[in-house]
């Protein structure tokens, strides 16, 4: 008996009787795909440059993404937004950032419509769309596009993978983590990683390994369904972690230094036609060191660096590899749309010196060059958070100016390529100008669909990307994208028909300028005198690279320029301005609860994200933890946040109570009880006392007084001349029990699990100290005479 079938929400076609012998049956339709639709899969990469990549004209061995280069489409005139969570959100959505409340990533939110890092459910994602038409969808790897406060076990979850319709996901929701010890999430739960680093863990392949298993999964099944995949790695994101041997075969390839690196890549650039063969190097910018003049053991270390963060670009190219082989396998490649493209230029955020720990750049601390050298056989490892030195950023972004974070090309302009045999006519350079934005519907386009006009009962607003798809059959299609505003942290730059105007904060530079990244905090007079004198222009179709500065000679194109980025910024909810950098992290938020004093942590639970996490950081504060030691004694961790990169732990060792702050993972500030923790149950506490105001520009938290307790009796004191500023590390959080993730102190191996009982453990931040005992009295006078 053939089955009939119908449209849900329509008439139902068959018969109701009485009886099923007088009734005919009828179903409502499964939603299908056409018939030999694509599968589309983005592959989103991180913090790499427009001159990194093999196929770019790069030193970095990637054959697998120049396989699908070659085979393919390789467009010179790609721009995003110059940072992760923005970029990410046009991508996913056809809307500008600001459109999608992504100013900033999530967790540089504030309360203004463009910038409260929660995208609206009416800018609807492609996997809602497609979801529609009949696709399986799965997102892995980085995800950062749920507001930072909203990722814990609390939810919501409407914002999460799985809320914006993606059926499976398994990744990290925040904007980086640790390579070996990722903070995984499997759908909407938290996981460990399936091995260890000493067992050949690392998160690229892990993730290659999932992106395998769930397309297995899904074609074994349903062989006809096509997929939906957005695949992103945490490379080549800080950390640079790689193994030892792929960082090794680029040994001695970067002893000449970043200087001779750009020269050498702008050379195969115009050789590979992606530059004009009259195109000029932009300069060497003057916040990068003369290679030439630096001493022979900084060389060493920074070639180092370089040799490490390429290694880890072709590792997770070789991961890139292994999913398209298995595409092959299947038969499934040729038939899908492959989007390939970095989410923003190289990353500045290692400084001038590179950095062993990119958390030092969230808490305003310097950088090292000391600890940096100390470091330079484990980069690459579990041990360190490492970054490269910015001249490495500068020679990445080759041919075009400045970095990830301003909106010179440096930091907009990036790689991207699509692979799509079955669909595109021609292959080869595309030099027409396209953004982020263009990429949701070009997907439309491409597969004949139309973008969805309602998602879960939400009106959708409109998509704002312009298709590309004509590209794929013609090579010189005409630019559809004639103008495009851009904005990051008040750096400010248009596009339009060919032209582009840049207006840079804090400057052209940081040297020239007088001020840092984040330091020149924008007034409304401060603004009026740049739009009267920072703005910059140019002619791309003769200069390419932005090197010739044509707003003096040409002030009526110039103040055209300006006119059309405000009326753009009206469009798309771009104002206020905000140059803030990092200090916009401690900005306050909406909460899930409203603010408390109190907070009770339990074991056996999931990590507690740093967001919604108790806010100890410069305040006067306890932790107490409520276990039961058993016969013969416990040891393990009572409670810890954050990770090697920074953070606190209270943990029982050798049978004493200890307790670390490890400052940004440059130093560990370690006390331990002078008596041992005692068989049955007991209370064991921390308290820290404020004595000293934080400098948070300078990359200091409050100063203090550290005491331990056990069983409200003194057993150990100290002074901390700082803390941590400003963030305890993105992406870690509170552990009960044990130390997920990578370790907080060098004095135990992860997890350290706990194991004697603990019932609960209390984080209290009313500054209430212990006053009770004799112990306590003489240290609080000897405190009260040290603040005279």
């Amino acid at each position: 008996m053939a089955l009939t079938e119908y449209k849900p929400g329509t008439t139902f076609p068959g018969r109701m009787g009485r009886t099923i012998d007088e009734s005919q049956p009828a179903w409502p339709a499964p939603e299908r795909a056409a018939a030999g639709s694509p599968n589309v899969m983005f592959i989103v990469i991180d913090d790499t440059g427009f001159g990194q990549l093999g196929c770019y004209g790069g030193p970095i061995e990637t054959p697998n993404i120049d396989r699908l280069a070659k085979n393919g489409l390789l467009f010179t005139n790609m721009h995003t937004t110059a940072l992760c969570s923005p970029s990410r959100s046009c991508m996913i959505t056809g809307r500008n950032h600001h459109s999608n409340a992504m100013a900033c990533i999530t967790e540089g939110s504030t309360g203004y419509p463009g910038s409260n890092g929660a995208i609206p459910f009416e800018n609807g994602f492609l996997s809602e769309g497609l979801q529609q038409h009949g696709y399986a969808t799965v997102a892995l790897g980085k995800w950062h596009l749920t507001p930072a406060e909203q990722i814990s076990a609390a939810g919501p979850y409407d914002r999460w993978p799985l809320g914006r319709g993606f059926d499976r996901y398994y990744g990290f929701l925040g904007g980086d983590t640790h390579q070996y010890y990722p903070d995984l999430v499997y759908d909407n739960h938290q996981v460990e990683p399936p091995k260890t680093p000493e067992e050949g863990y690392h998160l690229s392949e892990d993730l290659a390994d999932k992106a395998i298993e769930f397309i297995g999964d899904l074609k074994q099944v349903a062989p006809d369904k096509p997929f939906f995949m957005y695949f992103c790695t945490g490379a080549n994101h800080a950390p640079h972690h790689v193994p030892k041997e792929w960082a090794d075969k680029y040994k001695g390839q970067f002893d000449d230094g970043w200087d001779a690196l750009r020269e050498r890549t702008f050379a195969r650039q115009k050789k590979l036609g992606i530059m004009p063969k009259d195109a000029v190097l932009s300069r060497h910018d003057p916040d990068v060191q003369d290679w030439g003049k630096l001493p022979a053991e900084e060389r060493k270390l920074y070639a180092r660096m370089m040799e490490v963060y390429a290694g880890f670009c072709s590792h997770m190219d070789h991961q890139v590899g292994r999913i398209i082989d298995y595409l092959e396998k299947l038969g499934e490649l040729d038939n899908t749309l492959i989007m390939f493209i970095s989410d923003n230029g190289a990353s500045a955020e290692g400084g001038p010196t590179g950095s062993i720990n990119e958390n030092k750049f969230f808490n305003n601390v310097p950088d090292d060059l000391k600890q940096n050298l100390a470091a330079l056989d484990d980069l690459g490892g579990p041990k360190y958070f490492n970054h490269y030195a910015w001249g490495w950023t500068h020679a990445g972004n080759t041919p075009f100016r400045r970095w990830k974070r301003e909106t010179y090309r440096g930091g907009v302009s990036d790689p991207f390529i699509v692979h799509w045999p079955h669909g595109i006519r021609k292959n080869g350079l595309r030099t027409q100008f396209t953004h982020a934005i263009d990429m949701v519907p070009t997907v439309y386009d491409a597969l004949k669909l139309d973008p969805p006009t309602t998602v879960r009962g939400v009106t959708q607003s409109p998509i704002e990307g312009i298709s590309f798809a004509e590209t794929f059959s013609d090579p010189k299609a005409e630019d559809r994208h004639k103008t495009q505003y851009f904005e990051m942290f008040g750096h400010r730059s248009i596009y339009h028909d060919g032209w582009r105007a840049v207006c840079p904060v804090p400057g052209t530079s940081f040297i020239e300028s007088g001020f840092g990244f984040g330091q020149m905090v924008l007034t409304e007079d401060k603004l009026r005198e740049l739009d009267a004198t920072g703005w910059e222009l140019y002619d791309l179709s003769k200069d390419p690279t932005e090197t010739n500065n044509l707003a003096e000679t040409n002030r009526a194109k110039l103040i055209e320029m300006i006119a059309t980025w405000y009326v753009e910024a009206g469009k798309y909810k771009v104002l206020p301005l905000d140059s803030r950098g990092t200090m916009r992290f401690a900005d306050p938020r909406p909460q899930l609860t409203k603010d408390r004093a109190t907070y009770v942590y339990y074991p056996g639970t999931q990590m507690v994200p740093e967001n919604v996490a108790a806010k100890l950081l410069n305040r006067s504060h306890s932790l107490t933890a409520e276990v039961e030691i058993p016969k013969g004694g416990a040891e393990g961790v009572l409670i810890c946040h954050g990770g090697n990169v920074g953070g606190y732990t209270l943990f029982v060792k050798d049978g004493k109570l200890h307790y670390v702050h490890n400052y940004v993972g440059a130093e560990e500030f370690h006390l331990v009880s002078d008596t041992d923790v005692p068989v049955g149950k007991v209370e064991l506490r921390y308290e820290f006392e404020v004595t000293g105001k934080p400098d948070l520009a300078r990359g200091k938290g409050a100063a203090g007084t550290g005491r331990l307790y056990i069983a409200h009796k003194l057993v150990g004191e100290m002074k901390l001349p700082y803390t941590v500023p400003l963030a305890l590390g993105i992406g870690s959080g509170v552990f009960v029990g044990r130390n997920g993730g990578s370790s907080v102190s060098a004095l135990y191996d992860p997890p350290f699990a706990f194991t004697g009982t603990i019932k609960q453990v209390t984080v209290d931040l009313t500054g209430k100290l212990i006053v009770d005992t004799k112990e306590q009295e003489a240290a609080l006078a000897r405190t009260a005479m040290a603040r005279q």
